[in-house]
Protein backbone atom coordinates (compact mmCIF):
# COMPACT_ATOMS: atom_id res chain seq x y z
CA UNK A 1 0.00 0.00 0.00
CA UNK A 2 1.21 3.49 -0.86
CA UNK A 3 -0.28 5.66 1.90
CA UNK A 4 1.25 8.81 0.40
CA UNK A 5 -0.63 8.20 -2.85
CA UNK A 6 -3.88 7.79 -0.92
CA UNK A 7 -3.25 11.02 0.99
CA UNK A 8 -2.46 12.77 -2.30
CA UNK A 9 -5.87 11.79 -3.69
CA UNK A 10 -7.59 13.81 -0.96
CA UNK A 11 -5.08 16.53 0.02
CA UNK A 12 -3.40 19.01 -2.36
CA UNK A 13 0.42 19.21 -2.24
CA UNK A 14 0.50 22.88 -1.18
CA UNK A 15 -2.26 22.58 1.42
CA UNK A 16 -1.41 23.62 5.03
CA UNK A 17 -3.86 20.96 6.24
CA UNK A 18 -1.90 18.30 4.34
CA UNK A 19 1.35 19.49 5.95
CA UNK A 20 -0.25 19.34 9.40
CA UNK A 21 -1.79 15.93 8.69
CA UNK A 22 1.58 14.54 7.53
CA UNK A 23 3.45 16.01 10.50
CA UNK A 24 0.97 14.68 13.04
CA UNK A 25 0.65 11.29 11.36
CA UNK A 26 4.44 10.92 11.13
CA UNK A 27 4.73 11.70 14.86
CA UNK A 28 2.16 9.00 15.64
CA UNK A 29 3.75 6.50 13.23
CA UNK A 30 7.24 7.06 14.62
CA UNK A 31 6.04 6.56 18.19
CA UNK A 32 4.21 3.38 17.16
CA UNK A 33 7.27 1.98 15.41
CA UNK A 34 9.56 2.87 18.32
CA UNK A 35 7.25 1.13 20.78
CA UNK A 36 6.89 -1.89 18.48
CA UNK A 37 10.67 -2.24 18.23
CA UNK A 38 11.01 -1.98 22.02
CA UNK A 39 8.48 -4.79 22.42
CA UNK A 40 9.44 -7.63 20.07
CA UNK A 41 7.36 -9.94 22.26
CA UNK A 42 4.21 -8.25 20.93
CA UNK A 43 3.01 -9.69 17.60
CA UNK A 44 2.79 -6.33 15.80
CA UNK A 45 2.71 -5.93 12.02
CA UNK A 46 5.16 -3.03 11.56
CA UNK A 47 4.30 -2.27 7.94
CA UNK A 48 0.58 -2.17 8.68
CA UNK A 49 1.23 -0.15 11.83
CA UNK A 50 3.08 2.56 9.89
CA UNK A 51 0.45 2.68 7.14
CA UNK A 52 -2.43 2.82 9.60
CA UNK A 53 -0.77 5.52 11.69
CA UNK A 54 -0.13 7.62 8.59
CA UNK A 55 -3.78 7.29 7.52
CA UNK A 56 -5.62 7.38 10.86
CA UNK A 57 -6.72 11.03 10.44
CA UNK A 58 -7.38 11.07 6.69
CA UNK A 59 -11.01 12.08 7.35
CA UNK A 60 -10.25 15.44 9.00
CA UNK A 61 -10.61 17.47 5.77
CA UNK A 62 -14.41 17.15 5.87
CA UNK A 63 -14.70 18.31 9.47
CA UNK A 64 -15.11 21.75 11.00
CA UNK A 65 -12.01 22.73 12.99
CA UNK A 66 -10.76 25.99 11.46
CA UNK A 67 -7.91 26.38 13.98
CA UNK A 68 -6.23 23.38 12.32
CA UNK A 69 -7.24 24.27 8.73
CA UNK A 70 -10.26 21.95 8.65
CA UNK A 71 -13.04 23.87 6.93
CA UNK A 72 -15.58 21.12 6.32
CA UNK A 73 -19.14 20.80 7.59
CA UNK A 74 -18.95 17.68 9.75
CA UNK A 75 -18.37 17.64 13.51
CA UNK A 76 -14.72 16.84 14.19
CA UNK A 77 -15.69 13.74 16.15
CA UNK A 78 -16.86 12.18 12.87
CA UNK A 79 -13.40 12.28 11.23
CA UNK A 80 -12.72 8.65 12.13
CA UNK A 81 -15.98 7.48 10.60
CA UNK A 82 -15.28 9.52 7.46
CA UNK A 83 -11.72 8.19 7.22
CA UNK A 84 -12.98 4.65 7.70
CA UNK A 85 -15.41 5.07 4.83
CA UNK A 86 -12.65 6.45 2.57
CA UNK A 87 -10.22 3.63 3.30
CA UNK A 88 -12.91 0.97 3.03
CA UNK A 89 -13.80 2.33 -0.43
CA UNK A 90 -10.10 2.15 -1.32
CA UNK A 91 -10.14 -1.53 -0.29
CA UNK A 92 -8.32 -1.26 3.05
CA UNK A 93 -10.61 -2.72 5.71
CA UNK A 94 -7.98 -3.09 8.46
CA UNK A 95 -6.83 0.50 7.98
CA UNK A 96 -10.45 1.69 8.00
CA UNK A 97 -10.95 0.12 11.41
CA UNK A 98 -7.98 2.02 12.83
CA UNK A 99 -9.55 5.29 11.62
CA UNK A 100 -12.86 4.43 13.22
CA UNK A 101 -11.41 3.27 16.53
CA UNK A 102 -8.66 5.79 17.36
CA UNK A 103 -10.76 8.58 18.93
CA UNK A 104 -10.13 8.99 22.65
CA UNK A 105 -9.41 5.48 23.89
CA UNK A 106 -12.37 4.27 21.86
CA UNK A 107 -15.90 5.59 22.08
CA UNK A 108 -18.00 3.67 24.60
CA UNK A 109 -20.92 6.07 24.92
CA UNK A 110 -22.90 7.98 22.31
CA UNK A 111 -21.50 11.50 21.88
CA UNK A 112 -24.15 14.18 21.42
CA UNK A 113 -24.09 17.53 19.65
CA UNK A 114 -25.26 20.80 21.26
CA UNK A 115 -28.88 19.96 20.39
CA UNK A 116 -28.64 16.54 22.02
CA UNK A 117 -28.50 14.66 18.72
CA UNK A 118 -26.11 11.70 18.36
CA UNK A 119 -22.92 12.52 16.46
CA UNK A 120 -22.34 8.88 15.60
CA UNK A 121 -24.79 6.05 15.00
CA UNK A 122 -25.86 4.91 18.49
CA UNK A 123 -26.19 1.29 17.41
CA UNK A 124 -22.52 1.27 16.31
CA UNK A 125 -21.28 2.92 19.50
CA UNK A 126 -23.32 0.58 21.68
CA UNK A 127 -22.03 -2.46 19.77
CA UNK A 128 -18.41 -1.52 20.55
CA UNK A 129 -17.69 -0.65 16.91
CA UNK A 130 -15.53 2.37 17.88
CA UNK A 131 -13.37 0.57 20.48
CA UNK A 132 -9.85 -0.56 19.46
CA UNK A 133 -9.55 -4.33 19.45
CA UNK A 134 -6.27 -5.42 17.84
CA UNK A 135 -2.85 -4.54 19.22
CA UNK A 136 -2.22 -2.30 16.20
CA UNK A 137 -5.52 -0.45 16.71
CA UNK A 138 -4.69 0.02 20.38
CA UNK A 139 -1.15 1.21 19.68
CA UNK A 140 -2.18 3.80 17.08
CA UNK A 141 -4.90 5.03 19.43
CA UNK A 142 -2.40 5.19 22.30
CA UNK A 143 0.36 6.95 20.33
CA UNK A 144 -2.10 9.48 18.91
CA UNK A 145 -2.91 10.76 22.39
CA UNK A 146 0.56 12.30 22.83
CA UNK A 147 0.28 14.71 19.90
CA UNK A 148 -2.15 17.54 19.28
CA UNK A 149 -2.67 18.98 15.82
CA UNK A 150 -3.32 22.37 17.44
CA UNK A 151 0.10 22.27 19.19
CA UNK A 152 2.19 20.16 16.80
CA UNK A 153 5.53 20.94 18.45
CA UNK A 154 4.45 19.64 21.84
CA UNK A 155 4.69 16.05 23.05
CA UNK A 156 2.61 15.24 26.11
CA UNK A 157 3.81 12.91 28.84
CA UNK A 158 1.89 9.83 29.96
CA UNK A 159 0.72 11.74 33.04
CA UNK A 160 -0.40 14.81 31.06
CA UNK A 161 -2.22 12.64 28.55
CA UNK A 162 -4.01 10.68 31.28
CA UNK A 163 -5.04 13.95 32.93
CA UNK A 164 -6.38 15.32 29.62
CA UNK A 165 -8.55 12.21 29.25
CA UNK A 166 -10.16 12.73 32.69
CA UNK A 167 -12.82 15.05 31.24
CA UNK A 168 -14.18 12.12 29.22
CA UNK A 169 -14.52 9.79 32.21
CA UNK A 170 -12.44 7.51 34.35
CA UNK A 171 -12.85 4.47 32.09
CA UNK A 172 -10.85 6.07 29.28
CA UNK A 173 -8.05 6.99 31.68
CA UNK A 174 -7.91 3.42 32.95
CA UNK A 175 -7.75 2.06 29.40
CA UNK A 176 -4.98 4.53 28.55
CA UNK A 177 -2.97 3.61 31.65
CA UNK A 178 -3.36 -0.10 30.84
CA UNK A 179 -1.93 0.64 27.41
CA UNK A 180 0.90 2.66 28.97
CA UNK A 181 1.84 -0.35 31.12
CA UNK A 182 1.73 -2.58 28.03
CA UNK A 183 3.54 -0.30 25.57
CA UNK A 184 5.98 1.80 27.56
CA UNK A 185 9.26 0.57 29.07
CA UNK A 186 8.58 1.39 32.73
Amino acid sequence: MDYQAIISQYYQADDPLRRLLLLHSRQVADRCLKIARQHPELPLDLQFLEEAAMLHDIGIRWCHAPSIFCNGEEHYLRHGLIGGRILREEGYERHARVCERHTGTGLRSVPLDKQGEPLLPPELVESGFFVPETLEEQLVCYADKFYSKSKPDRVSTVEETAQSLEKFGREGVEVFMDWARKFEPF
